[in-house]
């Protein structure tokens, strides 16, 4: 099969989105696909094998380390050299308004995969009142895919409740070789840790942004004086954070990635994931994976991830003690966590990135051998206010 990728994500950048990018074209590649991918400019020109087509960019205003790009006229020399079977857009924005545009002109199918709550992070950007356009526009991009993707049933709820169709589930995958209890590091607990091994260390790993509520986490060090928190990632509001956290026992350690990140998760002892706008949350199942008990937020599509003292633990966000009560229960039962360390890595076992990317295999053959019907319902033809001529006539101007 061939697939023509097209993410408004990708390296140097490292997140969720990317993760999925990049370890789904390594397993399509090795299994014998072949793979484009459009992608900002900054990042490899070839990824395991797959061709990467750069477009230019420039850095996003609010959020300097992501490269924002523009379709352009040359994406369709590309593409009818590649001849895809099958167009894959994780999460459309701007670039990915080229990949409905030419997936319609040349009439290849639409896959689109939602990975990013936007409407709901707007509120932590004081722009809650674009929340109504926005998914009148996300609506209009989605109803051109022949099929919908969602990583949680969560997120389908979402999208079905706002009259999107043709929606289906792509299960959560973790590298259960690379995440895994054997990595422990006494070196790297020491380095988290602040050089303070025998403290409880509480880890978080991901973006350093608005909608994460990673400033919440100081409650926990001002209920847990023996506590040191460690906090992995970087972003748009690492400064401010650095600000809120001073004065207490707290380590921003910047991006880690491969070993040194499975070393990371191995060697804490509690996992905490305040955020309530996840899709998803990847880093919980590495976490997971790498035997480190996760303690979350009940909200988006961490549920699907996480089930309760079962696989791990789980608090009410309307608790605004929550968090720090949930913490220290499951700090002051070690049998308990424990038993979820077991349950929860038997978990993750079971969802390996060969059966994720086999399932989405399928999808594209679904999405190819049913396309959606060329005249689409009334009412569905309008793009955020605009008709689909005017849509069409705006992107010919852009993409000739």
């Amino acid at each position: 099969m061939r697939i023509a990728i097209v993410t408004e994500t990708f390296l140097p950048k490292i997140d969720g989105i990317v993760t999925m990018v990049t370890k789904t074209v390594e397993t399509l590649q090795a299994r014998g696909d072949e793979v484009m991918v459009f992608a900002p400019s900054g990042g490899p020109a070839e990824l395991y094998g797959a061709e990467v087509v750069s477009l230019p960019s420039i850095p996003f205003p609010f959020y300097p380390e992501l490269n924002v790009a523009a379709p352009r006229a040359s994406m369709r020399k590309h593409l009818e050299r590649f001849r895809p079977d099958v167009f894959h857009l994780f999460e459309p924005s701007l670039l990915g308004i080229g990949g409905i545009y030419y997936g319609k002109v040349l009439h290849v199918p639409i896959v689109i995969s939602y990975h990013t709550n936007l409407p709901a992070y707007l509120h932590y950007y004081k722009m809650g009142f674009f929340e109504g356009p926005t998914w009148k526009l996300m609506r209009a991009r989605h109803l051109r895919a022949d099929l919908n993707l969602c990583t949680s049933t969560q997120m389908m709820d979402e999208l079905r409740n706002h009259d999107i169709d043709r929606l289906a589930l792509w299960e959560r995958a973790v590298d259960a070789q690379r995440f895994h209890p054997s990595k422990c590091s006494a070196e790297m607990r020491k380095q988290l840790s602040g050089g303070e091994p025998q403290k409880t260390l509480l880890l978080y790993v991901g973006r350093l942004s608005a909608e994460k509520d990673i400033g919440t986490l100081r409650k926990l060090l001002e209920a847990m004086p023996d506590a040191r928190l460690a906090i992995i990632g970087d972003g748009p509001v690492r400064k401010e954070l650095e600000k809120h956290f001073h004065g207490t026992p707290t380590y921003f350690a910047g991006y880690m990635r491969g070993e040194p990140l499975a070393q990371a998760y191995a060697s804490a002892d509690v996992f905490v994931m305040p955020s309530k706008t996840e899709t998803l949350g990847l880093v919980l199942m590495e976490a997971m994976a790498a035997g480190c008990p996760v303690v979350a937020c009940r909200a988006g599509g961490v549920p699907d991830a996480v089930e309760d003292e079962v696989t791990g633990f789980l608090y009410d966000p309307e608790d605004p003690d929550g968090l720090v009560k949930k913490v220290a229960w499951v700090m002051g039962h070690p049998e308990e966590r424990t038993a979820v360390r077991g349950r929860a890595r038997a978990d993750v076992e079971r969802h390996s990135w060969e059966g994720s990317t086999e399932q989405l295999r399928r999808y594209y053959a679904q999405a190819i051998e049913h396309p959606r019907p060329k005249v689409a319902a009334k009412g569905q033809m309008r793009w955020g206010g605009m008709t689909k001529k005017m849509v069409l006539a705006s992107l010919r101007r852009l993409l000739p």
